[in-house]
């Protein structure tokens, strides 16, 4: 196995979820974001595979828009192992204004939600369909593997962005992040 899938696989709690992938049993279930950018940073720059990954996002689309059903979610895929982030992307727009102080239409999709994400190398999801890996990445890969961090100015504010790009030069100096 190589390619974007072997290096995801070398981060043994992506591999894992990716080997038992049904299991999470979520409507149109993604692995989205910050942990598939950084154990692919991680291996750019030789670093343990869960270097500076604080935890996975998973993400689904389902019209019951209950925060108790989410909850339910998160509480039953919860892993003492890794800190899991389950989140119905159909739902967003119900506290993001409250959160982020901008409103937002809802989503119609999990790759309309993944075109919004805070940068061109996070607006990323994968998922397992019939024993192959499916990728979502409107933005493409290339900056992912290079290590750039770009602003996705779809829906991130420049706070946002910079408060992110921080941390993750603290964590990963080699990434080349480019000004908002």
């Amino acid at each position: 196995m190589t390619g974007l899938e072997g290096i995801l696989r070398t981060n043994p709690h992506l591999a894992n979820l990716l080997d038992d992938f049904a299991s999470l049993a979520l409507p149109q279930a993604w692995l989205v974001a910050g942990a598939l950018a950084q154990t692919v940073w991680n291996h750019r720059y030789t670093l343990p595979p869960t270097h500076g990954i604080a935890d996975i996002d998973i993400v689904y689309f389902d019209p019951d828009l209950s925060e108790a059903t989410e909850a339910a979610h998160q509480a039953r895929l919860e892993n003492p192992a890794i800190r899991l982030d389950v989140k119905n992307q159909a739902r967003v727009h119900q506290w993001y204004e409250a959160k982020f102080g901008r409103p937002l239409a809802p989503y119609p999709s999990v790759p309309a939600a993944i075109a919004t994400y805070p940068t061109t190398a996070t607006a990323i999801g994968v998922r397992m369909q019939n024993g192959t890996m499916e990728l979502c990445a409107p933005f493409g890969t290339a900056d992912l593997f290079a290590g750039i961090v770009r602003p996705n100015k779809a829906l991130v504010t420049e706070e946002v962005y910079t408060a992110k790009a921080a941390r993750w030069r603290r964590l990963w100096p080699e990434l080349q992040i480019l000004p908002w």
